[in-house]
């Protein structure tokens, strides 16, 4: 047995008890907070808040987690989705997004109820803090923050590097360059911290989720006529249950193991940034993180899938597949060389925006463990260099299989934790 096979086999166990925590908890916190993911008014209204110089508003965290959660997931992973799972895993990705919901709700309330004071008015939070407070376990709580760390900077920072050398690829750019370039942008941003992080988000993430809706709902007039039968096939690939390994469980699960990846739902993440906020109304937090997963997913997951299944993808063979190849081939599809540069800019924005809230994500959890000098922050910083300039030149799939690996395991401490803590979350809710 190879070891890519060893990799496969622990990959599909984890997301097996990964699959089974957050179908539970979701139907459950569904049921008990009255499908509070449905209320999407109330989703707008919580982004307004009166003006305060004592740490970020709601719409700054909304940014930064946009950031985060507006990836390489949102294009170069559903593209992948419809590579190894068919087009029906489109559909359970749409799914993913309702059930993993109240998840991020659910840990965006915890999260406010346990977060500290950081330096001056800031705050610092998220599952590591409400696992050792919370369920009094700080061995765990330790064990997530690492996990943080290690998935976000050492994978999601190399997996979004990765992706940009892939797409510049074509464009005979010497591999190191890129990786030299794209270093030192990054170390120019998180160098100046939260300020800047926050600075750079508010700015780019609204300009980049804009700019790629604009060319997708072109690519949707221009194929008007094949929106619908794409729309019967994916819903009879879906439900396709006679290869039921290979068709309906492989589509199911990978729509959503995708589409975690691309929102982040349940994975904890969206509390870590909720905590830093100065507000005290934790379900109006809630609500902001539940309606950036629904921005991710509705405005540019499906998008994505728009532009891929319009295009001629099927008759395109891969070799050490990243998922961006099939976006930037149905870019090219759709707008010949120019599609290519469309989307090479916005690989960039969303990949470059992804590495920045990942390092916030690292800083974060390595607070957790303490005050940190700014030694020990320098050289997470230029840990982080490290990995992004790594990440341009090693495999897609390995790659790929750490990141498969890092989520399941945040989703199954994380999601077992919310569900522990069920009491103190509707508790809280009720009251407020």
């Amino acid at each position: 047995m190879f070891f890519g096979d060893y990799m496969d086999i622990i990959i599909k166990t984890l997301w097996f008890f990964a699959t089974f925590l957050i179908l539970m908890s979701s139907i459950y916190f569904t049921y008990k907070l009255k499908a509070v993911q449905f209320n999407f008014k109330q989703m707008f209204k919580s982004i307004k808040t009166s003006k305060n110089t004592k740490g970020i508003s709601n719409f700054q965290t909304l940014m930064i987690s946009l950031g985060g959660r507006i990836g390489v997931g949102s294009i170069a992973g559903v593209s992948l989705a419809i590579y190894t799972g068919g087009i029906g895993s489109i559909f359970w990705l749409i799914i993913t997004v309702f059930l993993c919901a109240t998840n991020t709700f659910c840990e965006t309330i915890l999260g406010g109820i346990y977060k500290e004071h950081d330096e001056g008015f800031q705050y610092k939070g998220g599952p590591a803090y409400y696992i050792k407070k919370g369920l009094n376990k700080p061995f765990l709580a330790g064990i997530f923050a690492i996990l943080i760390i290690i998935g976000y900077i050492g994978f999601f920072c190399g997996i979004q590097s990765n992706t940009i050398t892939k797409s510049l690829i074509d464009t005979n750019i010497n591999v190191y360059l890129i990786a030299i370039v794209l270093s030192i942008l990054t170390f120019i941003i998180i160098y100046g911290g939260l300020k800047k992080i926050t600075e750079f988000s508010t700015v780019i993430v609204p300009v980049m989720t804009i700019l790629y809706i604009i060319f997708a709902l072109i690519v949707f007039v221009m194929n008007i006529k094949l929106i619908p039968n794409i729309i019967i096939s994916i819903i009879k690939e879906a439900f396709n249950i006679k290869p039921f390994f290979s068709g309906f469980l492989s589509g199911f699960l990978i729509g959503l193991q995708r589409g975690i990846f691309s929102n982040e739902a349940g994975i904890g993440t969206g509390s870590i940034v909720s905590s830093t906020s100065y507000s005290s109304d934790l379900v109006k937090q809630g609500y902001i993180q539940m309606l950036g997963i629904y921005i991710t997913t509705f405005l540019i997951c499906i998008s994505t899938a728009i532009i891929v299944l319009t295009s001629d993808y099927a008759n395109i063979n891969y070799v050490d597949m990243n998922g961006i190849e099939m976006t930037q081939h149905a870019f090219t599809y759709h707008f010949g060389q120019f599609g290519n540069i469309i989307l090479t800019v916005s690989i960039i924005l969303f990949s470059f925006s992804t590495i920045i809230t990942a390092y916030y994500y690292g800083e974060s959890s390595l607070k957790y463990f303490g005050d940190i000098d700014n030694k020990k922050i320098f050289i997470l910083k230029l840990s982080t260099v490290i990995i992004v300039f790594l990440g341009c030149i090693v495999s897609s799939h390995l790659l790929w299989s750490f990141v498969d690996i890092i989520v399941a395991i945040l989703i199954i401490i994380n999601v077992y934790s919310i569900i522990t803590l069920r009491k103190e979350i509707l508790d809280y809710v009720n009251k407020n």
